[in-house]
């Protein structure tokens, strides 16, 4: 079956997503480590990715933190810095995908707060058929139960939805769900499945 619609993560798909790399430029790489080996940094953003409030969520873990607080808090504070730069080709296949008909969703953990800051930066991120964060759902991948609502929302199949994400956990739950998948490595793999599903031509996905 071709593919009836094909749904993007944002995190390292549309988006670099690399928390550690903006904090070995800022606070340096052992600090960072040191940071990220006691504080569990990675299970905030969660938080905020299940719809908690973004600035409080981040400054309480902060003031938990008081050796590490002004770094956590440039989690919210900087966060745009955090989130850089976009990923141009998959923007264009983003694109390209909808100049051919072909109906795109967003899948992504992303926080009610976090959202509403990047959506004016990244122009692309209204250009979906239908959206799906996490934070406004109350749910993050790979939750089988993010996946589910995403079918009965979209009413298609599973063996119709063609998912990319840089997760494999995320992925192997979207497999279990009977989705297409592919493991986002970068955008010429993820360009030459589009191509092999016959979703894009080779030139269109340049």
């Amino acid at each position: 079956m071709t593919p009836q619609a094909v749904i993007f993560d944002i995190g390292n798909v549309l988006i670099e997503w690399q928390p550690e790399r903006y904090y070995d430029r800022v606070i340096g790489e052992d600090a960072r480590r040191a940071m990220f080996a006691e504080v569990d940094l990675h299970g905030m953003n969660d938080h905020v990715d299940r719809g908690g409030d973004f600035r409080d969520t981040i400054y309480a873990w902060a003031d938990r933190h008081p050796d590490w607080a002004e770094a956590i808090r440039m989690w919210h504070d900087n966060w745009l810095e955090l989130a850089q730069p976009r990923i141009d080709h998959s923007v264009r296949l983003l694109r390209a995908l909808r100049a051919n008909g072909v109906p795109v969703f967003a899948l992504t953990n992303f926080g009610i707060g976090t959202w509403a800051v990047a959506t004016p930066e990244f122009d692309f991120l209204s250009e979906f058929d239908r959206t799906y964060v996490s934070g406004h759902m109350g749910v993050i991948k790979p939750e089988p139960e993010i996946y589910e609502r995403v079918e009965a929302d979209c009413g298609l199949p599973p063996q119709a939805l063609l998912f990319t994400d840089d997760k494999p956990d995320n992925i192997a739950a979207a497999n279990a769900r009977g989705w297409l998948t592919h493991l986002f490595t970068g955008s010429d793999g993820w360009a030459q499945r589009l191509v092999v599903e016959g979703l894009l031509t080779t030139e269109q996905a340049r």
